[in-house]
């Protein structure tokens, strides 16, 4: 037998992080038909990476004082309950407020149930990453929530998809109306390219 014998049985430990590796297998835009399939890691890392450039820019450009790297771990874990719902599609989420409130207890209790998968200890570390209770942090994700849909949005219009047009005519509108200065620098600076292929792009 080796030395680390990594076997257990069901109930043993804590399956905090054997979870959270599950998110690769949630798929998002069920409703739609999708010419590049996108899971919830896959658009976490996105929203990561645009929660920390927000944040950069906020604080270079307007005076800002967050930190980059917390608006990035807040991008990661922000969608980590659907692990237990699934991406739940915008028009059965907001079908009537009732439900979307129900859901909304639905995901809280799926954010409390994966920290009970950790110790104490540590899930004391992990909780102000799944409930973010700073303003200022949670409008940097929403944001970045909202452009990595237009993206998605543009990959799928570029690849001869129609069927994202509306939706990726809606998040721009809705980016467009943003009160966050971050959010148009960024829409006006870095946008544009996501439009372009390889060979537009600037390779130098």
């Amino acid at each position: 037998m080796p030395d680390n014998d990594y076997n257990r049985k069901a109930g043993e430990g804590y399956d905090f992080f054997a979870f959270m590796s599950r998110m690769k297998y949630i798929n998002r835009w069920g409703l739609m038909r999708n010419t590049i399939p996108e899971n919830i890691q896959e658009h976490s890392l996105e929203v990561a990476l645009l929660s920390h450039a927000l944040a950069v820019i906020r604080n270079r450009e307007f005076g800002g004082d967050l930190d980059p790297g917390m608006a990035a771990l807040y991008g990661i874990f922000h969608d980590a309950s659907e692990i237990f719902t699934g991406d739940m599609p915008t028009p059965v989420k907001h079908f009537n407020p009732d439900f979307k409130r129900s859901f909304h207890g639905l995901e809280e209790r799926a954010k409390n149930r994966l920290l009970e998968m950790l110790p104490p200890e540590l899930a004391e570390e992990y909780r102000p990453l799944f409930f973010i209770n700073n303003p200022e942090y949670l409008q940097i994700v929403k944001a970045a929530d909202k452009i990595s849909a237009l993206v998605k949005c543009i990959e799928e219009e570029k690849s001869g998809n129609n069927e994202f047009r509306k939706a990726g005519s809606d998040h721009l509108e809705n980016l467009d109306r943003s009160p966050l200065p971050e959010v148009r620098y960024f829409m006006e600076n870095f946008m544009p390219g996501y439009r372009l292929s390889l060979d537009e792009l600037n390779l130098g």
